[in-house]
């Protein structure tokens, strides 16, 4: 949201001339103005700004970006927050505006926290995208999405049913209760449940969270099946909680006669996949790292402002054209079974 204020003359001359040696023309999306930032090209510095900096999903986005920019000889800050709470972000947004970098690519742990900080940044003239996770529109320029959010709660949904052979109760053990993206599968997930006479004969128990945590994703795993004994599958779309809690109803002998799917990186979870009680939706994350740093160039040399229609070069991806409110889409995941589980390394 902007707030109107009173300027004097003087401070109106002022944005005037700074938009004269910023970029020729304001970005059209995402609330970024290409007028407070200057146009970078060539070598140019990324904040890169994870939910959790040892989650090893992050850490393979960290050196996918760390590798293309090596190669352009840029420089990435990676910000290492020891939590998923949005608000333990903001310290780190404003780390990175001390450093003045040109770019931040901030995963959001919710739509909102990091919103004020994010706008000081912009003020500063540093450009914001999202990735992974998205923040609110109006902050960022652009959002690379691994893949369409829709589409990824339908197909949590679709191998759901299919484990569970069409019928029956489940649960969901997402994150937190604020997790931007993973909020945005499970509306998905209850409107198909709501409207499409596939899943019928599909019933939501509950939804539970594991904060982010191995012991609580176990603990929380172990009282759904305790709580709902007639329960025979859960969606666990959280990365971090889908090999505590598998093992977790390994050990009490409710792995097999509970389902499961989610996302995660396959090969930690591939023993259970292996069995044919598993899946997993999954995508290329090293693709995502990439993407997120190609996306930031292009922002930086302004060679696009997030409008729908932009075009960013991403090398060995291809040309990706930027879609609806500034998103940036990788492409379709795939589901990970018994079947292709090799296949992926990660």
């Amino acid at each position: 949201m902007r707030y109107p204020r009173l300027i004097s003359v003087a401070a109106a001359g002022a944005v005037i001339a700074l938009g004269l040696v910023g970029c020729s023309s304001p970005a059209t999306s995402g609330g970024t103005s290409a007028a407070n930032a200057k146009c970078k090209t060539g070598a140019f510095t990324i904040g890169l700004l994870p939910k959790t900096g040892t989650d090893p999903y992050m850490t393979t986005v960290r050196d996918a970006v760390q590798a293309a920019a090596k190669a352009d000889g840029s420089k990435v800050i990676y910000e290492q927050p020891a939590d998923s709470n949005g608000a333990t972000q903001i310290p780190f947004v404003q780390d990175l505006i001390s450093k003045k970098v040109d770019v931040i690519a901030i995963s959001g742990s919710d739509t909102n926290s990091t919103k004020a900080a994010l706008e000081q940044a912009k003020a500063a003239g540093i450009k914001v995208i999202s990735f992974d996770s998205d923040v609110a529109p109006d902050v960022r320029s652009l959002f690379v999405n691994q893949v369409d959010t829709n589409a990824i709660g339908e197909a949590l949904l679709k191998s759901m049913s299919n484990l569970m052979g069409g019928s029956g109760e489940f649960a969901i053990e997402s994150s937190t209760q604020t997790a931007t993206n993973q909020n945005a599968w499970i509306a998905t997930i209850k409107d198909k449940l709501a409207t499409d006479p596939a899943y019928s004969k599909l019933k939501l128990a509950a939804v539970v969270y594991g904060n982010e945590d191995k012991t609580v994703s176990a603990t929380v795993a172990k009282q759904l099946v305790q709580t709902y004994p007639n329960l025979t599958g859960i969606i666990i779309p959280a990365g971090l909680s889908y090999a505590p809690a598998t093992a977790a109803l390994q050990e009490t002998g409710a792995f097999g006669k509970v389902k499961l799917t989610g996302l995660t990186p396959s090969s930690g979870i591939k023993q259970y996949l292996s069995t044919g009680n598993a899946e997993d939706i999954w995508w290329n994350v090293t693709h995502l790292g990439t993407l997120t740093y190609d996306t930031a160039k292009a922002l930086v040399g302004c060679k696009i402002t997030g409008a729908q229609g932009d075009t960013v070069n991403a090398g060995k991806l291809g040309t990706i054209t930027v879609g609806k409110g500034g998103e940036v889409l990788l492409g379709p995941a795939t589901v990970v079974n018994k079947s292709n589980v090799n296949a992926f390394p990660f």
